[in-house]
């Protein structure tokens, strides 16, 4: 199924999970399941802020056909990390701005990355 808006197609997502040192098994942990349960690429894992990212973090991604299936398996089984999904649609400052949808802590991220 395509999905497309004003900004154009949504061709897929990333879920970038956010974590801190004191987090950091709790993100493994998150991180190896979704590995297991999903058809996804995992991206790598960061020890600082990097990009629009303002926090530790790694990305999932995935296409449209797995979104109904890993944001409700996120929405209870993220063990109160922070993540942050977002469409890919090319146009990337509405794409983490107004079609990002947080799951926990909403924050503020780095948009001069992506200019």
């Amino acid at each position: 199924m395509e999905f497309r808006n004003a900004d154009g197609l949504i061709t897929g997502w990333h879920a970038h999970v956010y974590f801190n040192p004191g987090a950091a098994e709790a993100a493994r942990q998150v991180r190896e399941e979704v590995e297991a349960r999903f058809d996804v690429q995992m991206g790598r894992w960061h020890e600082r802020a990097i990009g629009p990212h303002p926090m530790w973090s790694y990305q999932i991604a995935f296409g449209p056909a797995v979104f109904g299936e890993i944001l409700p398996w996120l929405t209870v089984n993220r063990r109160g990390l922070t993540v942050f999904v977002h469409p890919e649609t090319g146009d990337d400052i509405p794409d983490h701005t107004d079609h990002a949808v947080w799951l926990g802590e909403k924050m503020d991220l780095n948009l001069d990355a992506l200019r």
